[in-house]
């Protein structure tokens, strides 16, 4: 016969419970949907008691904004580094040095425009149709939507100063930019094989104009 162990278990730091409970909702919003987001199945993913995930999420909308926040904003690290914060840090593969904000939107949209964006699109879609009902949810999507835009703009900032873009208005041009982005993933959830192939280069063509760029500057190389 054998037995689990009968070892104590090993209590955790508040803080990082309370971390490895917002990662696992946030890869189960991201996965599967934030309506999938409970204390309960959070709790079973952990394998620990529901009681325990409510000490620290009282109120599971909290942990469903969060969840979405920790997601999107993991994506958006990953997706496109801040300038500002990997400056003399090495930073993502050409995220520094001449031709550093071409290069990083190049392969920003060579990233968002491939189907490993196609989880992260939905879970932005997911968010903001919930964020109707849900007054927390909704704070965290505006919140993340302004860190979105901000890092883009800081990324175009950069180009018109080091002389690789034209732009009057950085931040009009990264606000269309991402609408162009999250219009292209409108459909995300039931028609994305029928819109690719003609939308496939409309946001890095709608980038490469506002930029003053030639066509096909942000292609990927």
């Amino acid at each position: 016969m054998t037995s689990r162990g009968t070892g104590k278990r090993v209590r955790k730091a508040p803080a990082e419970r309370r971390n490895e409970i917002v990662t696992t909702a946030a890869r189960i919003g991201l996965t599967e949907g934030l309506e999938c987001v409970t204390l309960r199945r959070v709790a079973d993913e952990l394998g620990v008691q529901s009681g325990l995930v409510g000490h620290y999420f009282p109120a599971a909308d909290k942990l469903v904004a969060e969840a979405f926040t920790s997601a999107t904003m993991a994506e958006l690290d990953g997706l496109l580094p801040d300038p500002e914060e990997t400056a003399g840090t090495g930073g993502a593969p050409g995220n520094t040095g001449p031709g550093a904000p071409i290069r990083t939107l190049r392969r920003f949209f060579a990233l968002s425009s491939s189907a490993d964006f196609d989880n992260i699109s939905k879970l932005w879609l997911n968010a903001r149709h919930l964020s109707r009902y849900r007054p927390v949810l909704r704070d965290h999507v505006v919140e993340q939507e302004l860190l979105w835009c901000r890092r883009i703009e800081r990324i175009v900032a950069a180009g018109v100063e080091a002389g690789d873009f034209r732009c009057g208005d950085p931040w009009a041009t990264a606000v269309r930019v991402l609408v162009a982005i999250d219009g292209t993933s409108a459909y995300i959830n039931t028609s994305a094989e029928h819109r690719a192939a003609p939308i496939a280069h409309m946001v890095r063509a709608l980038a490469e104009s506002e930029l003053g760029l030639a066509p096909g500057v942000l292609e990927p190389r």
